[in-house]
C-alpha cells in the first residue's frame, strides 16, 4: 500500500473582538479577546486529529494571555472546524522595556498581537494512526483602536475581521 505525504492543515484568523487591552502600573496588562480561528484539512484521504491545542496571544514574542484549551477533535477529509474561545489575562507582568514598547503603541493606537496555537495532532489514514506530530501555528492581528472624544486610543469592544493566513509548521514530535 502506498502512502501520501499528509499536507499540513492551513489556519486562518478569522476575526477578533477585543474586550479589555490595557496596562497598569508601571507593566502590567490585562486584556481580554475573543478570537475566532478556522482550520481546514487539505487532504483528500488523511484525517487529522488534534491532540491537543493550546491558544494564547503575545506581543514581541511575549506571551501576554494565558494559554486557552481547545476542544480535541477530529477533521475528516477537506473539512474545515471553526474555534472561537477567549484569550485573556488579568495583571500579567511584563518586561519593562516591552510595557513602554506597548504604551506607546496603545498611545498610537495600533497594535501587531500574534495569536498562537501550539499543540500536537495525529494523522489518520483508513485504520491507521500516526504518532504524535507539533503543531505551531501564528496569526499576526494588527488591532488598530479608533480616538475617542478625548483623543485616546479606545479598542475596546471593537470586532476586527481579519480573513487573514496564518503560518504553521508541523514536525514530528
Amino acid at each position: 500500500m502506498l502512502l501520501s505525504q499528509p499536507k499540513k492543515p492551513t489556519f486562518v484568523l478569522e476575526d477578533a473582538t477585543v474586550n479589555a487591552l490595557s496596562l497598569s502600573g508601571s507593566n502590567f496588562l490585562t486584556s481580554n479577546v475573543q478570537v475566532t480561528v478556522s482550520t481546514r484539512n487539505p487532504n483528500e484521504r488523511i484525517g487529522i486529529y488534534y491532540e491537543k491545542l493550546d491558544i494564547y496571544a503575545s506581543y514581541r514574542n511575549q506571551q501576554i494571555t494565558i494559554a486557552t484549551q481547545l476542544p480535541r477533535s477530529y477533521q475528516g477529509h477537506k473539512d474545515i472546524t471553526i474555534w472561537s474561545p477567549f484569550v485573556y489575562g488579568n495583571s500579567v507582568p511584563m518586561w519593562p522595556f516591552l510595557a513602554a514598547s506597548l504604551g506607546q503603541d496603545l498611545n498610537a493606537g495600533a497594535v501587531l498581537v500574534n495569536i498562537k496555537i501550539d499543540g500536537t495532532l495525529k494523522w489518520k489514514v483508513g485504520s491507521w494512526i500516526s504518532g504524535k506530530y507539533r503543531v505551531n501555528v501564528n496569526c499576526p492581528a494588527f488591532l488598530n483602536f479608533a480616538r475617542n472624544a478625548h483623543g485616546i486610543a479606545d479598542g475596546v469592544g471593537i470586532k476586527y475581521q481579519f480573513a487573514q493566513a496564518c503560518s504553521a509548521e508541523v514536525a514530528l514530535s
